[in-house]
């Protein structure tokens, strides 16, 4: 038998008690082992829980267990989740958590520790709920350099530009509406931020390159800015607006960015809608390859959980070799990306506009006393330089 506790006992927590025992036989008879929930750790009570039995208010009760094996965390943030998993891996009991901030902040630190404990640190649900990415880019695609990661990586974000699009509706209006369906948390900023999206690409940007990618010198930019009429230009174009993560090297430096975009049709992120994901590797040998999912949720960001739980079983005393180690890789300032910009401006700057970039085309998507344009390929810095001094500027979105 082997013993498992589970610290958080909200929406991912209960669901991974529940496809841990509801699943109990169906796991057992395809992984060849055993598995049970012994303690759940959480602060409340649940009077009625079928699982209100396994409850504890006490930490030391699973740390001090020497038939814990595996702890799950799913309490998120990094407070008091690092100190936990942190003493759980120095007692050689394996950690599988779903939490982003706790793993973009210390997973080199967290890794090292269960290589030496020969325990392991899985966290497959940090990245794109229940889609696999983290294992193949662990496994699957050793052989390759990574060359470039990208996708759509908040499901919250990408329901609202989806709505945005669809209905022609306001942002302030759609985010309501997403939270009252639960979509959005009640305090959005991490979402509609980017942040969220932000943690994620450092978390794979990390895995590609095996060293450790800061989040904190990301750039950037949440959704907050895109507007109805952002989408009557793009629909315009053939073209959608995205909130895009994307890491890429060209062999020298690596960039980053976390931004909107938007998005032409023959691009596969184009056509991914709702609360859905998508990211798209790109490997020197395999070329692209696109992994597309519910990017969150209680029950698919469960099952990649319990598949972590499933391989922390299987390698009891046998650490699971993760390619990141804790020196920092320097990523290269916005300032020298280099992309097509769309700009927004009144018709009385659409001279000025001309004279002052290099424009490929102008669009007229019938919004009254404006025009648009798309500028030839430019840097970040010589765009700021160039929109900076341009009258009439209305808003502006970085081409995909």
């Amino acid at each position: 038998m082997i013993y498992a506790a589970v610290m958080g006992y909200g929406t991912i927590g209960s669901g991974v008690v529940k496809v841990i025992e509801g699943h109990h036989d169906y796991i057992s008879k395809k992984t060849g082992k055993d598995i049970r929930v012994k303690y759940i750790l959480d602060l409340r009570e649940f009077p009625g829980d079928p699982y209100e039995d396994l409850i504890v208010h006490d930490v030391n009760v699973i740390m001090d267990d020497p038939e814990i094996d595996i702890v799950v965390e799913t309490m998120g943030g990094t407070k008091p989740a690092y100190d936990f998993v942190k003493r759980a891996l120095l007692a050689g009991k394996s950690v599988c958590t779903s939490n982003k901030a706790l793993v973009a902040a210390y997973g080199p630190e967290l890794l090292k520790i269960a290589e030496k404990r020969n325990a392991n640190f899985l966290f497959e649900a940090s990245v794109g709920g229940g889609i696999p990415i983290i294992r193949p880019l662990n496994t699957c695609l050793t052989a390759d350099k990574i060359i470039g990661i990208q996708g759509i990586l908040n499901g919250t974000t990408n329901y609202i530009l989806t709505r945005m699009e669809d209905e022609g509706l306001g942002f302030e209006e759609v985010l309501k509406d997403a939270q009252a369906l639960g979509y959005a948390e009640k305090d959005p900023t991490a979402d509609v931020d980017g942040f969220d999206s932000c943690r994620k690409i450092a978390i794979l940007s990390s895995l590609a390159c095996g060293k450790t990618v800061d989040y904190r010198h990301i750039y950037t930019e949440g959704i907050r800015l895109i507007t109805s009429e952002d989408f009557l230009y793009a629909r315009a174009m053939g073209r959608s607006i995205k909130l895009i993560a994307s890491m890429y090297t060209d062999g020298y430096d690596t960039h980053a960015i976390v931004a909107p975009m938007m998005v032409e049709k023959s691009d596969p992120l184009y056509s991914v809608r709702d609360v859905f994901n998508a990211i798209k590797v790109t490997g020197d040998v395999v070329d692209d390859i696109m992994f597309y999912g519910k990017g969150a949720g209680s029950l698919p960001t469960s099952s990649a959980v319990v598949a972590d739980v499933i391989d922390a079983a299987k390698h009891i005393g046998i650490n699971l070799k993760v390619f990141w180690n804790d020196e920092e890789l320097q990523l290269c300032g916005i300032e020298e990306q280099k992309r097509k910009f769309f700009v927004r401006v009144k018709n009385s700057a659409k001279q000025a506009a001309a004279e002052q970039f290099e424009v490929e085309e102008f669009i007229d998507a019938g919004v009254e006393d404006e025009t648009a344009f798309v500028t030839a390929p430019m840097t970040e810095m010589a765009f700021a330089a160039a929109v900076g001094s341009l009258p009439g500027v209305i808003g502006r979105i970085r081409m995909c």
